[in-house]
């Protein structure tokens, strides 16, 4: 006697049917059953999971990202700050034959291969709190935001999650350069040196900022520095997370350090674009008087706009965008796919502990 034993689940319309070698019964309903009865693992999309991981975790996630984005990216960051300079106490045949290949084969010729990373040291003690409290001043207001009355009936709306990622990436931008700025500033004048070394080290060009311009000196160029990061940090944020969960949405299967890398790149591109001008006109106001040098702007924030875009043209306003394209592409995928990674990473080791 031949015994079939077959036992085969078919979920259509939320019925099962089972059937052996010679009846079948029918269980209406039964994927509620069976769904209680069987533990199951619910997977939510990148863009809507949260990893539970503390405070000093998600302080050092960040920091860490940042610090290694701006490492890896160090060579181009450096060109791009003298690129931006160039048009302060530059003639303008020096500027028409400046390029990248140029600046750099004469960087490696006259400081050698090492000076690419001239004020790197500086840059990671910047990087390492200014990341960190931007990413987790990010989360803080995203968290708070998403409270606010009126909008907590919205959280799965395209439009107020793309308000809540720029209005939080801005604040935390502004909180984080805020926080951090005379260490921002020290990496400037660091990095903007190249034969004549007038100052020596974090600690030594701190004092004599302090001496030379007064306490307020290590706080030049603020204004400009608040008004371009607070749009930058926005942009970069809303369009790193817009991008993410669309990805997500439509491939959910591709790989977190994939998705990271990509939509961070396209997100850096789109901040850089926006605020680059007002980047230069930063990075120009943080060099004035320094190493004893006479003042080339003397009048504020818009002043500058007007003399720059004067005296060099609307290119003058974008001079080092080449190099800073070049950076921001591997740099800021670089930060946002470490930071995510080291976030599900602590959270794993969170879990285990």
């Amino acid at each position: 006697m031949q015994t079939e034993a077959r036992v085969g689940v078919v979920v259509e319309g939320g019925q099962i049917a089972l059937n052996t070698g010679h009846g079948g019964v029918a269980v209406e309903g039964g994927v509620r059953s069976l769904a209680q009865s069987l533990p199951q693992k619910q997977t939510k999309p990148l863009h809507q999971q949260q990893s539970q991981i503390g405070t000093v975790s998600q302080l050092l996630a960040g920091g860490v990202a940042g610090a290694l984005s701006k490492t890896c990216t160090a060579p181009l960051a450096r060109l791009t700050i003298l690129f931006q300079l160039q048009g302060m106490h530059s003639d303008v045949a020096t500027m028409q034959k400046a390029s990248i290949w140029h600046e750099a084969s004469r960087i490696a010729g006259e400081e050698g291969f090492r000076a690419f990373w001239k004020g790197n040291l500086v840059t990671i003690a910047h990087r390492l709190p200014y990341s960190s409290v931007n990413f987790y001043s990010y989360e803080q207001y995203k968290k708070f935001l998403k409270k606010v009355p009126g909008l907590e009936n919205h959280r799965d709306n395209l439009s107020t999650d793309l308000g809540v990622h720029f209005v939080g990436g801005g604040m935390a931008g502004i909180t984080a350069a805020s926080v951090t700025y005379p260490l921002d500033l020290v990496r400037t004048r660091l990095a903007a040196q190249t034969n004549v070394m007038y100052y020596k080290g974090i600690w030594h060009t701190l004092r004599t900022i302090t001496q030379d311009e007064g306490i307020f000196g290590l706080y030049k160029g603020l204004g400009a520095t608040l008004l371009g990061v607070g749009p930058s940090i926005a942009i970069s944020f809303s369009v790193y997370e817009t991008l993410r969960a669309y990805w997500q949405s439509h491939r959910p299967e591709d790989s977190t350090v994939l998705v990271s890398l990509a939509c961070g790149s396209l997100s850096g591109i789109a901040s850089s674009t926006a605020t680059f001008p007002l980047d230069l006109v930063r990075r120009r106001k943080q060099l004035e008087g320094a190493g004893g040098r006479a003042r080339v702007y003397t009048t504020g924030l818009f002043g500058t706009f007007k003399h720059i875009f004067k005296t060099e043209g609307l290119r003058g306003l974008y001079r080092g965008i080449l190099p800073e394209y070049y950076k921001v592409v591997p740099g800021v995928g670089i930060c946002f796919m470490t930071y995510e990674t080291l976030k599900m990473l602590l959270a794993d080791v969170s879990a285990a502990i």
